[in-house]
């Protein structure tokens, strides 16, 4: 650049370091032309960090008139989410209200309903209670029942297995970032840093030959077995969505003599890699409407027809069960059960949380969202604060400078 050098070169450009990755490289060197967006997105990068980061730290310093604070194009609007949080959880005043849940049973299987309306006070729930009390009997008046496929969730890229990695094992998004690091330099990844979640067309040549490898493997190996036989499932498969390195995968190579952590993580792109080719789950959700002396009540329950990738951590919904989801009895229209039990139940409107590093990293990831103005939102679709590699350090500085 200096010298303005306009000579053409080429480029190795590859997403894992195994041997056979590296040669492939080698025998399909790219055109440096190709890379000229990327170059042109660094430089840029670094003229803001210039005008804020330099310009702005020496202001703010100099205005406090003692210490040296800093302030950057990535720290500061990721300081300013944390803070909005806090003051937004702070100041949020509860608002109390009632639901009634009554208790009832078919055959031998009890289960409980909740009240479709809310109540603002007691004496309003109260009375309400003692309508349904004295109705004594409630009536099923609908049953929809709805077969539901659950698609196999996409591939890791870095932030999404921070934040998994956070919310599962409460690893910071640095450790994630420096284990995955580890892993690739021992060739038993791909390369961790990167923002797609999918891969291209020729990537997925390899992926029967890397599930085969992991038959052995002491928690998915009867899993990988068994997935000889389906055709694997592509929605992690998009040349389109490939940014500059595909989603994270694992190698050929034999995750021997990994430590507790490497493993944790290992496992983590091993089982996420299974569950993305895997079959979707396919559930039955059925919603019950009840009706108890003309007030209006529901229950939801859900089973599990076909497992499908949920089985290769038998794990049941990620998100937590919602309170009210429960294991129904065979009703049908026109059932009158018996009210065996009568509450009602105090609630209050809770707060968004304050933020986690899991959290918090998806919110860097999507920060458009919280534009109020729409041509910014629109401009910042595709587009989050920092980039997958320079987040977690970006939340460690926050750390460092005790700002947080």
């Amino acid at each position: 650049s200096y010298l303005k050098c306009t000579k053409p070169f080429q480029r190795l450009w590859i997403s894992s370091l195994t041997d056979k990755a590296i040669r492939e490289g080698f025998q399909n060197l790219k055109p440096g032309s190709d890379y000229d967006n990327l170059y042109l997105s660094a430089k840029a990068r670094s003229q803001a960090d210039y005008v804020v980061g330099i310009n702005a730290s020496q202001a703010l310093s100099i205005a406090a008139g003692r210490g040296s604070w800093s302030l950057g194009r990535v720290q500061t609007p990721t300081l300013a989410m944390i803070c909005s949080r806090y003051l937004e959880n702070k100041d949020f005043k509860p608002q109390t209200y009632f639901k009634l849940k009554l208790h009832t049973a078919k055959d031998a299987t009890a289960f409980a309903v909740l009240s479709v309306d809310k109540y603002d006070n007691r004496p309003a729930a109260d009375e309400v209670l003692q309508q349904v009390k004295a109705a004594g009997t409630v009536h099923v008046t609908a049953i929809e029942k709805k077969e539901v496929k659950q698609e196999p969730p996409l591939l890791y890229d870095l932030t999404t297995l921070q934040k998994e990695a956070n919310s599962k094992y409460g690893f910071s998004a640095d450790k994630t970032l420096n284990i995955a690091q580890a892993l690739y330099e021992g060739k038993k990844i791909s390369y961790p840093r990167t923002g797609s979640r999918y891969i291209s067309a020729d990537v997925l040549d390899e992926i029967p030959h890397l599930i085969a490898t992991l038959k052995n493997h002491p928690r998915f190996g009867a899993y990988a077995a068994g997935m000889e036989n389906i055709v694997l499932n592509i929605r992690s498969v998009d040349d389109k969505k490939v940014t500059d390195h595909h989603a994270l995968i694992i190698t050929g190579d034999p995750a021997d003599g990994l430590t507790g952590d490497e493993r944790t993580i290992y496992d983590m792109v091993a089982g996420r890699m299974l569950e993305s080719f895997s079959n979707r789950c396919t559930k039955e959700n059925t919603a019950v409407s009840l009706d108890a002396g003309g007030v209006h009540f529901v229950a939801k329950g859900s089973v599990t027809l076909l497992p499908g990738w949920r089985e290769v951590w038998n794990a049941t919904d990620e998100e937590a069960p919602e309170e009210d989801v429960t294991t129904l009895p065979a009703l049908l229209q026109g059932d009158v059960l018996p009210v065996r039990e009568l509450e009602a139940l105090e609630k209050q409107t809770k707060p968004r949380s304050l933020h986690t590093e899991s959290s918090l990293l998806g919110a860097m990831e999507s920060c458009g969202k919280e534009c109020e103005n729409e041509d910014e939102r629109e401009a910042m679709k595709d587009a989050g604060i920092g980039t997958p590699a320079t987040r977690a350090a970006i939340i460690e500085t926050l750390f460092a400078r005790e700002y947080i």
